[in-house]
């Protein structure tokens, strides 16, 4: 082992062991992977399985959003505790239990730097915490999480609250990628990072492929595209050059869906056998669709998928087919 590896896992532990001093529930990405999920055990296919994704709790926008003061209107979240409050419950009331709950980005709205922020992130992890302890909360970077041009100073300090920026981890014979796409949409303060990124998601691809998984997919906050491919550049989606790039790349890899917020709407569509999956936010809606969560279903053949409104989940659960489909084992 040499002597950086060994460094950088004492670094891990010595992080792990300060939060369980420090009484956090939370089992962050180390060592860019999942800890929660034993990877030996998790190569092979085991049957149907499903996971939770959310987006964008983004503590402080409702307020911001509707006093109309983006950048700095967000010193208050109470509805936002509420609505979180509302999804950790419906998952916990889930049975069949998910295999875990993914946030997709803009955890809170205080960018770095701003007055909010700590106590934003303070309240998030409270709600947070009550997740079902056998449900594993995997978190994604969103721009308001590491800055619209993030830095590597800004990003270490999302490492230290929340855990790697980006990582893989192996469930039942599906392998999920989880990517900092902020480094995709501005890394000119921080350009070795995004190189760094590049090489590693070339290494996981080669190991997807060697240990022939079921499917591969993606987690990121900024979509590729809304709807069409080929769309226009935007604040919600990826520079089109930097777009088809990845987007050609993750076909020829077997990447089956990429899924994202960070559009508060609900969106999406496919290139060549990708889809790109945008889900809506747990927090403010920008559209007119209802807080909610998205369910996927996980299956030998295909990944199924569906929003549900806070409501429906916590008063119906599981929709019967999908419940149906877990059932089955292939």
């Amino acid at each position: 082992m040499s002597a950086a590896m060994s460094a950088a896992m004492s670094a891990a532990m010595s992080a792990a062991m300060s939060a369980a001093a420090a009484g956090d529930a939370f089992r962050r990405a180390r060592g860019r992977t999942l800890t929660a999920f034993r990877q030996g055990d998790e190569y092979q296919w085991k049957g149907p399985f499903y996971f939770i994704q959310g987006a964008d709790p983004q503590f402080g926008l409702i307020k911001a959003w509707a006093v109309g003061n983006t950048g700095s209107g967000d010193d208050e979240w109470g509805e936002e505790i509420k609505l979180t409050e509302q999804a950790v419950q419906a998952i916990n009331k889930l049975n069949p239990k998910p295999k875990f709950f993914v946030l997709c980005g803009d955890l809170i709205h205080g960018m770095p730097g701003t007055q909010w922020r700590k106590d934003q992130e303070q309240d998030l992890k409270n709600v947070l915490k009550n997740t079902d302890q056998d449900i594993p909360l995997v978190f994604v970077s969103g721009n308001h999480d590491i800055g619209n041009t993030p830095t590597r100073e800004t990003i270490d300090n999302y490492c230290e609250s929340w855990g790697d920026d980006y990582f893989s981890f192996w469930v039942g014979g599906v392998f999920f990628l989880v990517l900092n796409s902020q480094l995709y949409f501005d890394s000119s303060k921080c350009p070795e990072l995004k190189q760094a990124q590049d090489a590693w998601l070339n290494v996981q691809l080669a190991a997807a492929e060697k240990h022939k998984c079921k499917h591969i997919i993606v987690f990121q906050h900024i979509p590729l595209f809304l709807r069409k491919p080929d769309e226009d550049h935007d604040y919600f989606n990826l520079e089109k050059s930097v777009r088809q790039e990845i987007m050609e790349k993750f076909h020829k890899a077997g990447i089956k869906a990429v899924f994202s917020g960070h559009y508060h709407r609900n969106a999406g569509g496919y290139y060549k056998g990708l889809e790109m999956v945008v889900s809506s936010a747990i927090g403010c809606q920008l559209g007119e669709d209802e807080h909610g969560l998205r369910v996927v279903l996980v299956t030998e053949e295909k990944i199924v998928h569906r929003y549900y409104s806070l409501d429906e989940l916590s008063s119906q659960g599981l929709a019967k087919e999908m419940v149906d489909m877990l059932a089955k084992q292939n």
